[in-house]
Protein backbone atom coordinates (compact mmCIF):
# COMPACT_ATOMS: atom_id res chain seq x y z
CA UNK A 1 0.00 0.00 0.00
CA UNK A 2 1.28 3.31 -0.85
CA UNK A 3 2.00 5.83 2.02
CA UNK A 4 -0.56 8.52 1.38
CA UNK A 5 -0.45 12.06 2.69
CA UNK A 6 -3.81 13.33 2.93
CA UNK A 7 -4.49 17.18 2.89
CA UNK A 8 -4.91 18.70 6.75
CA UNK A 9 -8.04 19.03 7.32
CA UNK A 10 -9.35 19.70 11.47
CA UNK A 11 -13.32 18.70 12.03
CA UNK A 12 -15.23 21.66 12.23
CA UNK A 13 -18.62 22.23 13.75
CA UNK A 14 -21.19 25.20 12.48
CA UNK A 15 -24.22 25.63 13.13
CA UNK A 16 -26.16 22.35 12.29
CA UNK A 17 -22.96 21.32 10.24
CA UNK A 18 -20.23 18.86 11.07
CA UNK A 19 -17.62 19.04 8.43
CA UNK A 20 -14.78 16.30 9.26
CA UNK A 21 -12.28 14.28 7.04
CA UNK A 22 -13.40 10.76 6.51
CA UNK A 23 -10.05 8.66 6.01
CA UNK A 24 -8.19 6.63 5.55
CA UNK A 25 -10.30 4.81 3.31
CA UNK A 26 -9.12 2.44 0.65
CA UNK A 27 -11.13 2.86 -2.54
CA UNK A 28 -11.11 0.60 -5.46
CA UNK A 29 -12.17 1.43 -8.87
CA UNK A 30 -13.87 -2.05 -10.80
CA UNK A 31 -15.05 -2.26 -14.35
CA UNK A 32 -16.53 -5.10 -15.74
CA UNK A 33 -19.74 -6.11 -17.04
CA UNK A 34 -19.89 -10.37 -17.48
CA UNK A 35 -21.83 -12.45 -15.03
CA UNK A 36 -18.71 -14.17 -14.17
CA UNK A 37 -17.41 -10.62 -12.68
CA UNK A 38 -20.64 -10.09 -10.62
CA UNK A 39 -20.39 -13.26 -9.18
CA UNK A 40 -16.76 -13.09 -8.32
CA UNK A 41 -17.50 -9.48 -6.96
CA UNK A 42 -20.09 -10.72 -4.79
CA UNK A 43 -18.37 -13.60 -3.56
CA UNK A 44 -15.42 -11.59 -2.29
CA UNK A 45 -17.11 -8.14 -1.01
CA UNK A 46 -20.00 -9.86 0.04
CA UNK A 47 -22.13 -6.77 -1.79
CA UNK A 48 -24.27 -6.63 -5.02
CA UNK A 49 -23.23 -3.94 -6.77
CA UNK A 50 -26.00 -1.67 -8.02
CA UNK A 51 -27.18 -1.86 -11.61
CA UNK A 52 -29.35 1.15 -11.28
CA UNK A 53 -27.78 4.68 -12.33
CA UNK A 54 -26.55 6.72 -9.59
CA UNK A 55 -27.67 4.34 -6.76
CA UNK A 56 -25.18 2.66 -4.15
CA UNK A 57 -25.08 -0.82 -1.96
CA UNK A 58 -23.39 -1.58 1.22
CA UNK A 59 -23.24 -4.08 4.22
CA UNK A 60 -21.51 -3.44 7.26
CA UNK A 61 -18.05 -3.48 5.40
CA UNK A 62 -18.29 -2.20 2.23
CA UNK A 63 -19.74 0.52 0.35
CA UNK A 64 -20.30 -0.04 -3.43
CA UNK A 65 -21.21 3.37 -5.49
CA UNK A 66 -22.55 3.02 -9.58
CA UNK A 67 -20.24 5.86 -11.73
CA UNK A 68 -21.93 3.77 -14.93
CA UNK A 69 -23.10 0.78 -16.23
CA UNK A 70 -19.45 -0.69 -16.26
CA UNK A 71 -18.16 0.62 -13.66
CA UNK A 72 -17.69 1.14 -9.49
CA UNK A 73 -16.56 2.67 -6.73
CA UNK A 74 -16.19 0.54 -3.67
CA UNK A 75 -14.92 1.80 -0.50
CA UNK A 76 -14.32 0.65 2.67
CA UNK A 77 -12.03 1.50 5.96
CA UNK A 78 -8.15 -0.09 5.77
CA UNK A 79 -8.62 -2.92 7.70
CA UNK A 80 -7.55 -6.20 5.70
CA UNK A 81 -6.92 -3.68 2.53
CA UNK A 82 -4.28 -5.68 0.66
CA UNK A 83 -6.31 -9.17 1.28
CA UNK A 84 -9.01 -7.72 -0.38
CA UNK A 85 -7.46 -6.13 -3.01
CA UNK A 86 -5.27 -9.09 -3.59
CA UNK A 87 -8.35 -10.93 -3.64
CA UNK A 88 -10.55 -8.93 -6.30
CA UNK A 89 -6.84 -8.55 -8.68
CA UNK A 90 -6.31 -12.36 -8.60
CA UNK A 91 -10.25 -13.51 -9.25
CA UNK A 92 -11.08 -10.20 -11.77
CA UNK A 93 -7.93 -8.87 -13.15
CA UNK A 94 -5.94 -11.71 -13.82
CA UNK A 95 -8.54 -13.63 -15.00
CA UNK A 96 -9.39 -11.07 -17.77
CA UNK A 97 -12.88 -10.86 -16.32
CA UNK A 98 -12.88 -7.29 -15.55
CA UNK A 99 -10.18 -4.22 -14.02
CA UNK A 100 -9.59 -3.34 -10.50
CA UNK A 101 -7.90 -0.09 -9.41
CA UNK A 102 -6.35 1.13 -6.53
CA UNK A 103 -7.56 4.44 -6.18
CA UNK A 104 -6.94 5.13 -2.37
CA UNK A 105 -4.45 8.06 -3.22
CA UNK A 106 -6.61 9.45 -5.72
CA UNK A 107 -9.81 10.59 -3.75
CA UNK A 108 -10.67 12.66 -0.61
CA UNK A 109 -13.38 11.28 1.28
CA UNK A 110 -15.17 14.54 3.74
CA UNK A 111 -18.24 13.51 5.65
CA UNK A 112 -20.30 16.52 6.26
CA UNK A 113 -23.39 15.52 8.39
CA UNK A 114 -26.60 18.03 9.31
CA UNK A 115 -29.31 19.09 8.71
CA UNK A 116 -28.15 22.39 6.77
CA UNK A 117 -25.50 19.77 4.71
CA UNK A 118 -27.72 20.01 1.16
CA UNK A 119 -28.60 23.70 2.24
CA UNK A 120 -24.67 23.77 1.68
CA UNK A 121 -24.08 21.95 -1.45
CA UNK A 122 -27.06 23.48 -3.23
CA UNK A 123 -25.06 26.75 -2.81
CA UNK A 124 -22.57 25.69 -5.34
CA UNK A 125 -23.85 23.09 -7.27
CA UNK A 126 -25.97 23.01 -10.45
CA UNK A 127 -27.41 19.75 -9.19
CA UNK A 128 -31.21 19.51 -8.52
CA UNK A 129 -30.88 18.12 -4.53
CA UNK A 130 -34.85 17.93 -3.93
CA UNK A 131 -35.36 14.49 -5.00
CA UNK A 132 -31.59 13.40 -4.33
CA UNK A 133 -31.97 14.19 -0.35
CA UNK A 134 -34.92 12.38 0.22
CA UNK A 135 -33.62 8.93 0.54
CA UNK A 136 -30.39 7.89 1.13
CA UNK A 137 -28.27 5.29 -1.22
CA UNK A 138 -28.06 7.94 -3.83
CA UNK A 139 -24.98 9.12 -5.53
CA UNK A 140 -24.21 11.94 -7.51
CA UNK A 141 -21.11 13.02 -9.90
CA UNK A 142 -21.47 17.19 -10.41
CA UNK A 143 -19.40 20.14 -9.47
CA UNK A 144 -19.21 21.85 -6.60
CA UNK A 145 -17.62 25.25 -6.62
CA UNK A 146 -15.94 24.14 -10.23
CA UNK A 147 -14.59 21.44 -8.77
CA UNK A 148 -15.58 17.54 -9.21
CA UNK A 149 -16.72 15.31 -6.63
CA UNK A 150 -19.00 12.37 -6.09
CA UNK A 151 -21.24 12.65 -3.72
CA UNK A 152 -22.70 9.62 -1.50
CA UNK A 153 -25.69 10.28 0.41
CA UNK A 154 -25.28 7.79 3.58
CA UNK A 155 -28.11 8.46 5.92
CA UNK A 156 -30.57 11.28 6.17
CA UNK A 157 -28.41 14.45 6.72
CA UNK A 158 -25.06 12.48 6.19
CA UNK A 159 -22.93 12.55 2.69
CA UNK A 160 -19.93 11.55 1.97
CA UNK A 161 -18.21 13.74 -0.22
CA UNK A 162 -15.07 12.44 -2.72
CA UNK A 163 -12.84 14.77 -4.30
CA UNK A 164 -9.80 14.70 -5.99
CA UNK A 165 -6.44 15.16 -3.94
CA UNK A 166 -5.30 18.02 -5.71
CA UNK A 167 -8.42 19.87 -5.11
CA UNK A 168 -9.59 18.63 -1.71
CA UNK A 169 -7.76 21.88 0.30
CA UNK A 170 -8.89 24.13 -1.71
CA UNK A 171 -12.98 22.64 -1.51
CA UNK A 172 -12.58 22.41 1.74
CA UNK A 173 -11.71 26.17 2.36
CA UNK A 174 -14.49 26.93 0.06
CA UNK A 175 -16.84 24.47 2.16
CA UNK A 176 -15.67 25.95 5.63
CA UNK A 177 -16.34 29.50 4.30
CA UNK A 178 -19.95 28.66 2.98
CA UNK A 179 -20.80 26.87 6.16
CA UNK A 180 -20.31 29.92 8.30
CA UNK A 181 -23.01 31.95 6.25
CA UNK A 182 -25.63 29.11 6.25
Amino acid sequence: MLNINFPKIDKKTFNDLELSLAEEKIKINIRGKSKDFFTKVGKITSIILPTEANTSSSNEKFNALWLSPDEWMIYFEGKDANNVINNLFNEISKLNFGAITDISDHWVCINIKGRKTFDLLSSSSPFNFNSFKKSKNNVAQTVLNHTDVIIHHKEVDDVNLFVRRSFAEDLWLWINDSARFL
